[in-house]
């Protein structure tokens, strides 16, 4: 069994994706604490590392978390703060599900010496490796692009209201990444159509897309929010659509090979 927080594959083109949501492995310790529904991880970001499998022809980076979120949310910052200051959203260690359901059995969520200790073994390494790449990469190329790869089911009321746009790219109001690949990306889905988009909606881009995404060093971050509607069955058993991403993975191509042509202008 694979007990390290993460897989990763090391590549040579100025691109690094990030797949901090797909890992389902949770430690018995843990596990044994949980409510039946939490077993199911239902929030996982499911088969992105398939979906995006064909990035490692590009000669892309990949680093992808093993450990569920329910573990500890690679994507939160290390202090828990809300990043969307108003707005519902789960912790760095989270208690309940997109659906407001509880996680723990009673009297047994993780306090928080256990949440940094579990942010010290899981969290950490994570971040540790996502900028050692970055670093490696800057050495290879003038400009790269982190790729911060989600999907979520494309309706949740507890985060919007009805259903979500097909493809969510977050720039943090444009502050990760520059406005020519903002640009690019749009021009690539409307030309491609069939798909509904946004830039900035709901998902600005979580926090490695806030800490990373440096764009006067070089480092051009985006995140992408997927709806798991383009490509998988939104419910249990979750199943991987073969039809549908055979669909979306063409798009999924173009919009990285276009974000790498504007990281070499």
């Amino acid at each position: 069994m694979n007990t390290a927080p993460f897989n990763f594959v090391a590549g040579a083109a100025p691109l690094l994706i990030s797949i901090p949501h797909c890992g389902t492995r949770i430690p018995s310790e843990i596990a044994q604490r949980m409510t039946p529904v939490a077993h199911q991880t239902p929030d996982t970001d499911w088969h992105l590392e398939r979906l995006y499998a064909f990035a490692k022809d590009l000669g892309a980076s990949i680093l992808s978390a093993n450990f569920s979120r329910y573990v500890v949310d690679l994507n939160r910052p290390p202090d828990n703060a809300n990043l969307y200051p108003g707005q519902n959203t789960t912790g760095l260690c989270p208690t309940d599900t997109f659906d407001s359901a509880p996680l723990y059995q009673p009297n047994a969520a993780p306090n928080e010496r256990e949440i940094e200790a579990r942010r010290v073994q899981y969290w950490q390494p994570y971040h540790d490796q996502l900028q050692s790449e970055l670093t490696r990469l800057r050495t290879l190329h003038p400009q790269i692009i982190l790729w911060d790869a989600h999907s979520i089911r494309s309706i949740v009321p507890r985060f919007f209201e009805g259903t979500l746009p097909a493809l969510n790219f977050g720039t943090v109001d444009g502050a990760s990444c520059a406005s020519a690949l903002t640009q690019t990306l749009e021009k690539t889905v409307n030309e491609y159509g069939r798909y509904s988009h946004v830039v900035n909606g709901r998902f600005k881009g979580g926090y490695i897309t806030r800490q990373y995404g440096t764009p006067t060093r070089g480092v051009h971050a985006v995140q992408l929010e997927m709806a798991q509607s383009t490509y998988m069955q939104e419910t249990p058993p979750f199943s991987y659509n073969e039809a549908a991403a055979a669909n979306i993975a063409p798009l999924l191509e173009k919009l990285l090979r276009a974000a790498i042509a504007v990281s070499v202008e």
